[in-house]
């Protein structure tokens, strides 16, 4: 099982890197480790940031179980948000009120490099939402409205 980093370690807010397709092969065990922690932790997504691995990978639990995302990219999004409740593992303890697209479209490729496109919506859509944030440094206490628990960890400090 992987290690979840916590805010405020400074992995969760750099960009991640895009993962070259032919380094898929290298990089199995590693995704099947992140599916094993998502599980482990009761997640229903992770972004490799969050295991202290600057790739654009995310792992997110479906009703046929975890899948991988590789370079997950939002091609499209529904003009009709909502807001609900979100939590984080590497934000543990605090939960908050996000807006989000109630529909996007996302497209990457699947762990064997085949491109996909994923149409999601209510609670898929926004997992989906919150791991790509994971990989371009955004937490969701950075886009909720209010904290309805707990407190946000302060950021490190420039030495």
């Amino acid at each position: 099982m992987l290690n979840i980093i916590t805010q405020p370690h400074p992995t969760l807010r750099k960009h991640a890197a895009e993962v070259l397709i032919d380094e898929l092969p290298k990089l199995k065990n590693f995704i099947k480790d992140m599916k094993k922690t998502m599980l482990a932790k009761d997640g229903i997504g992770l972004a490799a940031n969050q295991v202290d691995e600057l790739r654009r990978i995310i792992v997110v639990n479906t009703k046929n179980g975890p899948m991988a995302v590789i370079n997950p990219k939002l091609s499209g999004k529904s003009f009709k948000k909502e807001e609900s409740e979100e939590g984080c593992l590497s934000v543990p303890g605090v939960y908050g009120i996000v807006k989000r697209h109630f529909k996007v479209t996302c497209d990457g490729y699947d762990e064997n490099g085949r491109a996909i496109r994923i149409k999601a919506q209510g609670m898929f859509a926004r997992v989906l939402q919150h791991e790509i944030d994971h990989l371009d440094g955004v937490l969701f206490v950075d886009r909720t409205k209010k904290i309805t628990k707990g407190a946000i960890p302060n950021e490190p400090q420039n030495v």
